[in-house]
């Protein structure tokens, strides 16, 4: 019989339990633009005095492999260490005893294999082929390279009208971004290091709920040139903008009736509501864009010809997104009741809400647009909504706040539970649809659990409408038949967002990627307009005269982050208002003020002086 161990932690190990939770956080807050051997180096180190010392491998192997690591920082290394490096860390991989030792050697082997060519830098060159300056992270991290320090601190002293003129030099939507932007700045906000991280989102829409009415900058001189812009999306949109302030006149073909793209067909009202994303689209439209709505570029009838454009324009930016829906690839989806997420969204954009009064709903999918016809279903009269999804909830690719607050309105989610089949009655309706239960398996390359079959029987749920989000796809066929590179729907592009092997055409956003964040298209527009330009024979610069506030020198304690909320869920749930609360003054100043001003202090010092600019 084993005798009970009872042991009260020691002093000792409770310092070490709190540096370790000061490591999370550090790593939790690591930036961008760091040296990958270093770090690899670092983390084995941390590995090696974690192991108990037992085995060889473990023992010596890794003591080996962290000198070879320095060998290669010291510049004492030659190309064959490399090669040394690969070798012993494979053998410690395969003969290691415990997690520990064969874990750490699989980092040290990704790294190799990763960026081979950073440890040939090191050996060939002695220096490291990331920056040289340490980028800030919350701007390093914006794909659209918002100067989020400077409006931080604008918001601290209340001059909001300046923090969205400093945003807008690289961001023309602050208002939609500051309602739904999946805010990446603040996943390596160095605060985590302190605290938390700044709620950059939450200061952004307190400067745009306050800041009144700022009007666009004025146009450069005309300089005589015309740019065509196909989609009036996030993308196009923010192409036209800049293009527009650079003197260039363009004009944008929208083949639906409103501007916006998945802003506006894709987001609720109870997220974006029109009239607030209107606040951005009209300032754009004030620097002169010229409109062109309820026009399909193509080569059918009533269609305006691609060649045509060519013709009369002197650039062209294609941005048309990704607008249809993708097929789940089932028995009975062809049923009546089975629509898609991007359809009802879209009826919803135009004012059509479907009556879903005692519906039983089933929503097929676990991203943000998931959850948007979730919620949206329970907005239109659903008894029930459940989503169904093949993976874990953990496993959702959709915001954990968007997740939270689809249950908080009561819609349930059957994890684990793949559609199998569609069971439609005599007249062809939907009745119930077929789940095939699964386990969870092994991880894939993307970093999530595949799901896997559990052996179990197919579980019938019954139900009366099904709402299929598992992704978009691209129309792209018209833009082939007129000689553009297409691969899977995806034109295809240079890094200058120039389409391959067509003069003066661009093309940027979701038709070129695949479907993507907000401020992604956002950002590819702002690239594209930069290219466009100096394609033109131009080399514009956008800039803002905007005073940015000193960094303080006091003290910051710390201190817990402000939250956003959100109306109860038992009122919000009944109509398509917004849901979200915004701060207050007092908190909107706290949160400013927790900022570190990364931006002006050490290797963050990116600013020359008053004028900011791309």
């Amino acid at each position: 019989m084993s005798r009970l161990n009872v042991f009260t932690q020691s002093k000792s190990q409770m310092v070490v339990e709190g540096l370790y939770q000061d490591l999370e956080r550090r790593i939790t807050a690591s930036p961008p633009g760091l040296c990958p051997v270093d770090i690899s180096a670092s983390f084995l180190k941390l590995c090696h005095a974690q192991t108990c010392g037992k085995c060889v491998p473990c023992r010596i192997g890794l003591g080996q492999l962290e000198n070879l690591l320095e060998d290669v920082l010291d510049g004492e290394a030659t190309l064959e260490t490399i090669d040394l490096i690969e070798k012993t860390a494979r053998v410690i991989a395969n003969t290691a005893d415990c997690a520990i030792g064969y874990e750490a050697a699989n980092m040290v082997l990704k790294g190799v294999q990763g960026f081979r060519e950073d440890y040939e830098e090191h050996i060939l060159n002695g220096r490291c082929l990331c920056h040289l300056e340490q980028p800030v992270p919350c701007v390093a991290l914006c794909p659209a390279g918002v100067d989020i320090p400077g409006y931080v601190a604008l918001v601290a002293e209340e001059r909001y009208a300046d923090a969205v003129r400093l945003i807008r030099k690289d961001n023309p939507f602050v208002t939609a971004c500051a309602l739904v932007c999946e805010h990446p700045c603040e996943a390596r906000c160095r605060r985590n290091m302190v605290d938390a991280s700044i709620n950059i989102r939450g200061l952004k829409r307190y400067a745009v709920d306050h800041c009144g009415v700022v009007p666009a900058p004025l146009n450069a001189p005309s300089t005589g040139k015309k740019v065509a812009i196909i989609g009036g999306g996030p993308s196009g949109l923010s192409a036209a903008y800049y293009l527009q302030l650079m003197g260039h006149q363009t004009t944008i073909f929208e083949q639906r009736q409103s501007l916006g793209g998945m802003l506006y067909y894709g987001i609720p009202s109870y997220r974006l509501p029109k009239e607030r994303l209107a606040e951005d689209i009209d300032n754009i439209l004030s620097t002169g864009v010229k409109v062109e709505l309820n026009t399909s570029v193509g080569n059918g009838e009533g269609q305006l010809p691609f060649s045509k454009i060519r013709e009369e324009y002197d650039a062209v930016y294609i941005s048309i997104g990704a607008h249809t829906d993708k097929k789940i690839g089932i028995e009975g989806e062809d049923a009546n009741g089975v629509i898609s997420a991007v359809e009802l969204l879209r009826g919803i954009g135009d004012g059509y809400k479907p009556d879903f009064t005692g519906k039983t709903v089933i929503v097929i999918g676990g991203g943000n647009v998931a959850m948007d016809v979730t919620r949206s279903a329970i907005r239109l009269g659903a008894e029930k909504v459940s989503i169904l999804y093949r993976r874990r909830k953990a496993d959702m690719t959709a915001l954990p706040d968007e997740i939270e607050g689809a249950i908080a309105e009561g819609a349930e989610i059957l994890e684990l539970c793949a559609p199998k089949q569609i069971e439609a009655d005599e007249n062809g309706n939907v009745t119930a649809i077929y789940a095939d239960p699964k386990i969870i398996g092994l991880i894939d390359s993307a970093g999530r659990p595949r799901p896997a079959n559990s052996g179990k029987d197919a579980v019938r749920i019954p139900c009366d409408i099904i709402i299929v989000a598992i992704g978009q796809d691209i129309v792209s066929g018209h833009f082939a038949d007129d000689g553009l590179p297409v691969n899977r729907n995806a034109i295809i592009t240079t890094e200058t967002g120039a389409v391959t092997g067509v003069n003066g055409v661009f093309a940027g956003g979701d038709c070129v990627t695949g479907p993507a964040t907000v401020i992604k298209a956002i950002a590819t527009g702002k690239v594209a307009a930069a290219n466009i330009d100096n394609y033109l024979g131009f080399h514009h610069v956008i800039s803002v005269d905007v005073e940015i506030p000193s960094a303080r020198l006091d003290d910051r304690p710390a201190c817990g982050r402000v939250n956003l909320t959100e109306r109860n869920s038992n009122d919000r749930k009944k109509d398509f208002e917004i849901c979200e609360n915004g701060m207050s003054c007092k908190e909107a100043t706290q949160e400013a003020m927790r900022c570190l001003r990364c931006d002006h202090f050490g290797y963050g010092v990116f600013k020359g002086g008053r004028i900011s600019q791309w």
